[in-house]
């Protein structure tokens, strides 16, 4: 089923004018759908720490743009040649790429050679955008192919997955990115086994769904680092056998205390450079760590290279878990349904108007997972 009105759908946005400064609640049009392209009434947001990142310009990005890149919503209208979803159907929207390059067509999409283009670029690959604002100027958009701080948005076939009905809806868009990060980097990219070992370092919503997933995969010594009490009280309830704070204790003597000289897996979640150097060490013998923290545009580390040659350890960098979405997030879903993968425990609710609100309090870490309520699910 396709649209044959062209008239753009009103929508209420929160656009970053400036960098580092509070978005702006404001109106919007967003235009119909084209070829390939899915317009989705978003009925609620995840909010993630990389929407920070390109709030402050820590990665650069086009302005005004409208951010959001873990959206949840149902089906509005499809544009020419889209055959995944049809009008009426529940998605979550998550990463864009290119479907054509040698990362996606074997397998790993989340390393698309035009990541960059497609999800940062501020507009569709061909540089057009989708939004104007109330004067008819350019709202850039397209973020992870979706900008989902919006009542509206247009996404990609590519991007976006069908999910059960039975599910709860204004719950899910985190599955798009945050949560699928995490419990991908485990269960698909570092390939955590039963009886394995893993540590988490940093336990905000990435690093508690990692944690989560090592329980999920069978792990049986899952350790989790941070400096922050509660949310190490959190992760015990989640499954990690060990809290260390590395405030109190040095996480790597501990570690391999706890191990017998090191981990099997180690996943970095901060975004610190001093702190990826902790998980490299906690790692032991054959064993592989993992980075998905991002960091500022420049970033270095240093390791130590014969204590990472010789006892053949491995570093990784993994983005959105090195997951096929379309597959992963229908998982999470069974599992959350099942119980056994119970990240709501992350996440509270907040009112669309309330964005800086939640992003002040995810930064100050009183809120792991802030969702924005954006539109009913009925409309």
């Amino acid at each position: 089923m396709t649209h044959t009105d062209t008239s753009p759908y009103p929508s209420t946005v929160a656009v970053v004018r400036q960098a580092g400064a509070p978005l702006n609640i404001e109106q919007a049009q967003v235009l119909r759908p084209g070829p390939k392209e899915v317009l989705v009434r978003v009925v609620a947001s995840g909010v993630c720490h990389t929407d920070m990142v390109f709030r402050d310009q820590f990665f650069p990005s086009p302005l005004p743009i409208v951010l959001g890149h873990e959206g949840s919503g149902v089906v509005v209208a499809v544009g020419e040649d889209v055959s995944v979803v049809a009008p009426g159907d529940h998605v979550v929207m998550t990463y864009m790429s290119c479907g054509l390059c040698a990362p996606c067509e074997t397998g790993h999409p989340a390393h698309c050679a035009n990541m960059a283009p497609l999800n940062f670029g501020g507009g569709r690959s061909d540089g057009t955008t989708a939004m104007c604002d109330a004067h008819g100027d350019v709202l850039h958009d397209h973020f992870f192919g979706q900008s989902s701080f919006s009542n509206f948005s247009i996404a990609n076939e590519r991007n976006v997955v069908k999910v059960p009905k039975e599910a709860p809806l204004e719950l899910l868009g985190p599955l798009g990115c945050g949560i699928q990060t995490g419990a991908g980097a485990v269960l698909k990219a570092l390939g955590v086994r039963a009886g394995n070992s893993f540590a988490a370092f940093g336990t905000g919503a990435v690093g508690l769904a990692a944690i989560m997933a090592a329980r999920v995969a069978g792990a049986t010594t899952i350790i989790a680092v941070d400096v922050v009490p509660q949310r190490l009280d959190l992760a015990l309830e989640l499954g990690a056998t060990h809290v260390i704070n590395s405030r109190e204790q040095d996480a790597v003597e501990v570690i391999r205390s706890l191990t017998g000289g090191g981990c099997d897996f180690s996943l970095e979640c901060s975004g610190r450079a001093d702190v990826l150097r902790q998980a490299i060490d906690a790692v032991g013998i054959l064993g592989t760590c993992g980075i998905v923290g991002a960091t500022k545009m420049g970033t270095e580390a240093s390791f130590n290279v014969n204590d990472v040659m010789i006892p053949g350890k491995r570093v990784m960098g993994i983005v959105q878990g090195d997951v096929v979405a379309s597959t992963f997030i229908p998982v999470l879903v069974d599992l959350f349904l099942q119980g056994r993968f119970p990240f709501d425990k992350l996440c509270r609710f907040y009112a669309f108007d309330q964005i800086n609100q939640a992003m002040e309090d995810s930064e100050k870490g009183i809120t792991i997972k802030p969702i924005l309520r954006i539109s009913p699910l009925t409309a």
